[in-house]
């Protein structure tokens, strides 16, 4: 059986730096950060004060009024998002055949804000018997998106949500690229929904010491690869990509952006947070995506880390970019753009992938920023081209995006500029 190739067709975002694809990517270049004070709560007793929220976000736009208070935030960002990549995309609703579109929407946790407010809701009128809204499980559960996105458009193709923490959305791509090449459907709106800056989310976290408590300066609290890092920054959102199969994307001409090449995947099978010390796991889904693609190391040029600003997890995929890449390292530029978006979850890797697709359309690298002279941690190679602070121009034939999530999943993805 011969295998299709997978193309990019559209896309779309709500993140902390804009609630489009274009003022998102315009403030990643441009180095801008996303944090600020939470103002989803009151957060004056918690460790961390401060989160890449997504600022006013107006959910009348994309549902009727009586249809919003059915739907967690969660959710309406992933609709949001989808769409955002299904005008971008150019298709015609129309003549599209929607049995062959599917809809793939991650989520890490899903609707965390629903199940607080029911469950709370519950124990403080406890004594007049369970009362929830019937609307509480179908807004809270994690594959809600794929399937209100579905509804809205009539797509009757794969329509399912992965849970891999965050290499959730990572996983979406993966399996959307091997739906498509497999002939399994036409076109597959692919990616991840989160909103977890609740009072659970961040208290949670904060429990584990996983975040950053810069409270006196949140907007350079995410600092991956400097000795100063102290966690990472909570942020929410969504992000969708449109993966069509290249003979039908043709067919319609639609504009491609680049081609999806090759995913891996691997666990670390070491702890139940932290990553492998060594990077064991990074290493092997890297070469494993770079396997897939029947791409060399020297074929790279741009990695969209993951890079949390972690004591542990930053140094661990430093060292598995240099195993796996060797000398070739020091030739591509690495980015965490989570340096100014914040840790999105498991919307994370759709919005990182998106970034790369913007990459390699641009040839233009955006910045880790945040990093400061003097504040070079012994343990990382600064041999490596980091892209601090400033957004780099270069030709950007290849990008890989790296996703890691409690539990020990890998999952990393790669594009490539398109050519006939």
């Amino acid at each position: 059986m011969e295998l299709k190739r997978v193309v990019v067709t559209g896309l779309g975002a709500v993140t902390p730096l804009g609630k489009s694809v274009s003022e998102t990517w315009n403030n990643i270049v441009n180095g801008v950060s996303g944090a600020g004070p939470i103002t989803h709560f009151d957060a004056s007793k918690f460790k961390t004060q401060f989160a890449c929220e997504v600022k006013d976000f107006d959910a009348s736009l994309y549902f009727e009024r009586k249809e919003i208070r059915k739907v967690d935030i969660y959710a309406q960002y992933a609709v949001a998002a989808a769409k955002e990549a299904i005008e971008n995309s150019g298709v015609d609703l129309e003549t599209l055949n929607r049995d062959e579109v599917g809809v793939i929407m991650a989520a890490g946790i899903g609707g965390i804000l629903t199940f607080e407010q029911e469950v709370g809701y519950y124990y403080k009128n406890e004594e007049n018997g369970p009362k929830f809204n019937p609307f509480f499980i179908p807004k809270m559960i994690s594959d809600i998106a794929a399937g209100q996105i579905s509804m809205i458009y009539g797509f009757r193709g794969p329509n399912y949500s992965t849970c891999s923490a965050c290499a959730s959305s990572t996983n979406a791509l993966i399996d959307a690229y091997n739906y498509i090449r497999l002939g399994q459907a036409n076109m597959i709106l692919a990616g991840g929904a989160e909103a977890a800056i609740t009072p659970a989310g961040v208290g949670g976290f904060n429990s584990m010491n996983a975040l950053s408590t810069r409270n006196d300066d949140p907007t350079r609290a995410s600092r991956p690869f400097s000795k100063s890092r102290d966690g990472f920054v909570m942020g929410e959102g969504a992000g969708c990509l449109i993966l069509e199969d290249l003979d039908h994307a043709l067919a319609r001409g639609a504009n491609i952006l680049c081609e999806v090449v090759g995913g891996g995947m691997s666990a670390d099978a070491y702890h139940l947070t932290a990553t492998h010390p060594e990077g064991l796991g990074a290493k092997l889904v890297m070469q494993r995506a770079l396997n897939n693609a029947g791409l060399q190391p020297k074929d790279i040029d741009y990695i969209n880390v993951h890079g949390t600003s972690t004591p542990v997890g930053d140094i661990s995929e430093a060292k598995a970019i240099k195993e796996v890449f060797g000398e070739d390292a020091y030739k591509l530029n690495i980015s965490s753009t989570k340096s100014m978006t914040g840790h999105l979850l498991g919307a994370a890797g759709a919005v990182e992938a998106m970034i790369a697709v913007l990459a390699i359309k641009n040839d233009i690298v955006p910045p880790t920023i945040n990093h400061e002279e003097g504040d070079d941690d012994p343990e990382i190679d600064y041999k490596l081209n980091f892209t601090f602070n400033k957004a780099q121009k270069r030709t950007v034939n290849a990008a890989l995006s790296n996703t890691f999530g409690f539990g020990g999943h890998n999952a990393s993805v790669i594009f490539k500029k398109y050519s006939k």
